[in-house]
């Protein structure tokens, strides 16, 4: 099911990510730099269903290893150190965030041919829209 994701997928639209970003406790200079951020999205899968995701861009790499369904430890590119369940259901990616008493949503789906990143905490909702690369 995570086939569908697999590949290289370009931010095309931000919505609301500066508020997300502000609810999720993203210090200012941090925010700026995220905002400006275009970051290529690239996922794949292994011969062992480990799945990599790796955001790229300009000022940082940043990559995620994991099988599904098997909670581990993640540093956020934002320095959040936090305890990380992805899960595939209804065609749907969902990656559960949980640090400090907080927890918080990224909701990963294709539409149209997009992948649409739909990024919630508490009352927040940010939409992240990118498009396949060649």
């Amino acid at each position: 099911m995570v086939e569908q994701f697999v590949g290289t997928w370009a931010l095309l639209s931000s919505e609301n990510f500066d508020e997300y970003m502000k609810a999720i406790g993203v210090g200012f200079a941090t925010r700026q730099m995220g905002n400006m951020a275009k970051p290529n999205l690239v996922i794949s899968v292994d011969d062992a269903g480990m799945v990599s995701m790796k955001s790229e861009t300009t000022f940082k790499t940043t990559e995620i290893k994991f099988k599904l369904n098997e909670e581990f430890d993640e540093t956020t590119a934002d320095g959040r150190k936090t305890k990380t369940l992805i899960t595939c259901a209804n065609g749907k990616l969902v990656q559960q965030q949980t640090w400090e008493d907080k927890k918080t949503t990224l909701e990963r789906e294709i539409q149209e041919g997009k992948l649409t990143a739909k990024c919630v905490m508490d009352d927040v909702v940010a939409v992240r829209i990118y498009e396949k690369g060649a």
